[in-house]
């Protein structure tokens, strides 16, 4: 068996230290090397040819965002962020995301042990290695101009209590900020659950805020889901639809992990498929493993439209795949054709 071979980098020793313990607890990996800073690192690439990074953002002599882009720019190859909680380790951990880093994942802290992180850790390796990184300019002002989808007459008289229900993982950030900043100002309500660490939400809502036409923000307990808004859910809790008369409400609440996940998108799903049936319209994105497929099949029992992100366009290929399967997904649609088919089906 070829063990995937992981170059960790980071200044701490400490980080270092661990990293490599836990990692090489895992059959199938492998630590290629260390480094304490980028330059050492890009030594260590050339020569050692690994097959996945772990980058620290905070790092002297070069950042890791200027590192990153130099990188994806020159000699393309899966990244996983490793970002500490505080507000700016987590405005920087999207913006590797938007300069073509494929997860990002927290360092240990008092709620979050080290054995949460290597777990998680040693899935997100599994799940980008092997994935093709194509190389790429540093991102401007968020990517390409998007053509903007729009709601046909029809469904413009009917998206009172119309629901959009989300869910990604790997390759997600992208691909949401795909769909979302295509949808219209006038859209269906819209519930998000992207696989992402406790924090990274809040910073991850406000930039696509301030690049889409509909209001986008973190989900608190009690929001309102209407049109023209969408609500990510806050990492570390799952978040579920309910219902009160004509209204459609969020509840954001904690839980044991799904998947190994919290949020996690079967959960979103579930209470979608309970309390809004036909009115609502499932989509699966980019991610590894299984989570969501259950629940957009659950879904589609219930009377709901569902889209799967196609194979070509996904980072990942695994949760829309375990959807497609299992006979979740009505429509199978490239990334860039997704909002316009929702607002067509619902």
């Amino acid at each position: 068996m070829n063990k995937i071979r992981v170059l960790v980098v980071d200044d701490s020793a400490v980080v270092r230290k661990v990293f490599t313990e836990e990692l090489s607890k895992e059959k199938d990996i492998e630590i290629a090397g260390t480094a304490p800073d980028p330059y050492i690192a890009r030594d260590k690439i050339v020569r050692l040819k690994p097959d996945v990074i772990t980058l620290d953002i905070e790092m002297p002599r070069m950042d890791g965002i200027t590192f990153l882009k130099k990188l994806m720019k020159y000699y393309p190859i899966p990244v996983i962020i490793v970002s500490s909680l505080t507000q700016r380790g987590t405005k920087l951990a999207y913006e590797a995301l938007s300069s073509g880093a494929l997860e990002v994942i927290s360092k240990p802290y008092a709620s979050y042990s080290v054995g949460d992180m290597s777990i998680q850790l040693a899935d997100k390796i599994r799940a980008v290695a092997g994935v093709e990184v194509k190389s790429m300019e540093p991102n401007k002002k968020g990517g390409a101009v998007l053509k903007k989808a729009d709601l046909s007459s029809r469904a413009l008289s009917a998206t009172t209590n119309k629901i959009i229900a989300i869910g990604a993982s790997t390759g997600g950030t992208e691909a949401l900020r795909t769909v979302l900043e295509s949808m219209p100002p006038n859209s269906p309500g819209i519930l998000v659950v992207q696989h992402m660490p406790a924090m990274f939400t809040t910073s991850f809502a406000e930039r696509l805020d301030k690049l889409c036409e509909v209001t986008v923000k973190e989900a608190e307990d009690g929001d309102i889901v209407s049109n023209g808004k969408v609500l990510i859910a806050p990492g570390n809790y799952h978040m579920l639809l309910r219902r009160s008369g004509a209204r459609y409400y969020a509840r954001v609440k904690n839980g044991p992990m799904v998947h190994h996940q919290r949020p996690a998108v079967d959960v979103l799903f579930n209470s979608v498929a309970d309390y809004a049936g036909s009115n609502a319209l499932g989509i699966i994105l980019t991610g590894m493993g299984s989570d969501g497929a259950a629940g957009l099949l659950k879904m589609r029992k219930a009377k709901a439209k569902t889209i799967a992100q196609d194979e070509k366009s996904c980072v990942v290929f695994g949760m829309p795949k375990e959807a497609i399967e299992k006979g979740a997904a009505e429509r199978t649609v490239s990334l860039e054709n997704i909002a316009q088919t929702a607002l067509n089906m619902i």
